[in-house]
């Protein structure tokens, strides 16, 4: 079955989505994106996203084309016509097209683009043995709270990652963690547990604020503060969010063990809150 994609007005076949060569997100990567899983065709902290969206609009002094009303409305429709329980949407916004300038067009509308994509499982063995990573310099952009499509340095990073067998990079910048190639980063010491403070330095994960949420539920000690390069190498569990690899384990790190080798007791404690809140999402439990 042809995926069924929404851009600028109308929901169409992905073979006949076409946009112009003089898209400024094509020329210039001027826009923003999200990526908002769905579980049981029930969105995944919907408002959250879309606030995040606002504010990396805002950030990039792009007025939001729809509201929030509007975009619920789409999101839903979207899910509804492609197959799959478990979704996971993309949207884009770009400033639009004009003859490719550096400074702002005036005038014209802004490219909305939106599709979705059945959920890939995280591998059962990452879950089982925990993955391993490397650490890179961080050298990515000074904004990174804005949820930019100019992902190119996050691609080679990933990509270094990947070319040594790694599964993902944590980047490091002047001796501090900031976040993970697409991923934040937290970790345990003790019985603590902790993840850098939101800046402009790093992306304010929906799933990170969840998981900052089910700890402090479960009376689990949780700070957000800065965290060393001694801090990352000496802890007794690391752990990576995203919104569609979830809470995943680090068992390795530049090729030493973390902690015991295995995935820990406190990951094994918040990823069971974390499935436990996924599965209320696909009952319908909670709202929007």
């Amino acid at each position: 079955m042809i995926p069924i994609v929404y851009l600028n007005g109308a929901f169409l076949p992905l073979t006949e989505a076409k946009i112009s060569v003089l898209d400024r997100g094509f020329l210039l990567a001027d826009g923003v994106y999200e990526v908002i899983p769905a579980y049981g065709k029930h969105f995944f902290r919907l408002r959250a996203h879309l606030d995040r969206l606002e504010y990396s609009l805002q950030g990039i002094h792009l007025e939001n084309p729809m509201s929030l009303n509007q975009w619920q409305s789409i999101l839903q429709q979207l899910l509804l016509q492609n197959e799959g329980l478990d979704q996971a949407v993309y949207l884009q916004i770009t400033r639009g097209v004009a003859p490719r300038d550096h400074a702002f067009p005036k005038g014209i509308q802004p490219t909305v683009f939106a599709m979705s994509n059945p959920i890939k499982p995280v591998p059962e063995y990452w879950l089982q043995r925990g993955i391993s990573t490397i650490t890179l310099e961080d050298i990515r952009w000074q904004w990174c709270h804005i949820k930019s499509i100019a992902l190119l340095a996050n691609v080679l990073l990933r990509q270094e990652a990947v070319a040594t067998g790694m599964q993902e990079a944590i980047l490091l910048k002047d001796d501090q963690v900031t976040e993970g190639a697409a991923s934040n980063v937290f970790i345990v010491t003790g019985d603590q547990l902790r993840t850098p403070p939101v800046s402009s330095e790093l992306l304010s994960g929906i799933t990170r604020d969840l998981v900052l949420e089910l700890a402090r539920e479960a009376n689990i000690s949780c700070k957000e503060t800065k965290i060393s390069t001694h801090d990352l190498y000496h802890a007794d569990e690391i752990w990576l969010t995203s919104s569609t690899r979830e809470i995943l384990p680090v068992t390795t790190l530049n090729g030493a063990l973390v902690g015991t080798g295995k995935p820990g007791a406190k990951w094994q404690q918040l990823n069971h809150y974390y499935q436990a809140y996924k599965e209320k999402i696909r009952l319908g439990m909670y709202q929007n």
